[in-house]
């Protein structure tokens, strides 16, 4: 089985929909996902992974089931460079978040006072739950850190998502702590993240990445990537976000 996880395009916030270059890679995007033969499209109950979803839905004639779950992480904490305001679990500060050895940690990640003070693993919990019971409606059933593959598959299924709650499903599906995901990765809007199952023995399966944030849609159109979730190249690069 292969899963697709798809970063919404480039965003506009404030109408949460997408700028006029992010339905450019809704379009380019929904090109590539077109030839991709496809069983079922889940999709975020936000506009902007909604509106990049109907480009591909309309192009190939299907419907999307709405998932709330898939919606952006939502788990505010009290960043510790930020005193004003609770923030995403994100986006902290290097000097900050390295220092708890805990965040590298899989099964440690979220012991930090500042992420139990914002409820960050229940609503992580109930995230991977929604996708596990999902996962198990398609033949594989969780089992510790792996899965149980009752009855294994070669289908496809396509997630249009966010960037923070797509972290959190590779977390559970790699067993890697979402911290790191979050702070060391950097998926461009419109990319396409897939992995996929592996069954080396019989009825015992693992996802493996096989590509991340994948943007040779825009690539092929020359589309540059959006420097959205990004930061700062260097702090001289003041045109750049800073935060």
């Amino acid at each position: 089985m292969k899963l697709l996880i798809v970063r919404h395009g480039d965003p506009d916030y404030d109408r949460d929909s997408l700028t006029e270059k992010g339905w450019r890679e809704a379009g380019y995007l929904a090109e590539r996902l077109a030839a991709v033969e496809t069983r079922a499209y889940y999709v975020s109950p936000l506009g902007r992974a909604k509106d990049t979803a109907s480009c591909t839905l309309e192009r190939v004639g299907r419907a999307a089931e709405e998932c709330p779950w898939l919606r952006e992480f939502h788990a505010p904490v009290w960043r510790p460079d930020v005193t004003e305001r609770e923030m995403i679990p994100w986006d902290w500060l290097p000097q900050d978040w390295t220092a708890d050895e805990r965040f590298f940690h899989y099964d440690r990640w979220h012991e930090s006072e500042t992420l139990q003070a914002g409820g960050v693993k229940a609503e992580y919990d109930r995230v991977t739950g929604a996708l596990d019971k999902l996962l198990e409606g398609w033949g594989y059933r969780r089992d510790g850190h792996l899965y149980r593959a009752v009855q294994p598959n070669n289908d496809t299924l396509v997630f249009f998502c966010h960037f923070g709650v797509g972290c959190v499903l590779l977390s559970h599906l790699l067993n890697i702590s979402p911290m790191v995901l979050w702070h060391n990765t950097c998926a461009a809007p419109s990319s396409v993240t897939t992995v996929a199952t592996e069954e080396r023995r019989t009825g015992i399966a693992s996802f493996r990445m096989l590509s991340f944030g994948d943007i040779s849609h825009l690539y092929h159109h020359e589309e540059p990537p959006a420097f959205a979730a990004r930061f700062r190249e260097t702090f001289a690069n003041d045109w750049e976000r800073q935060d």
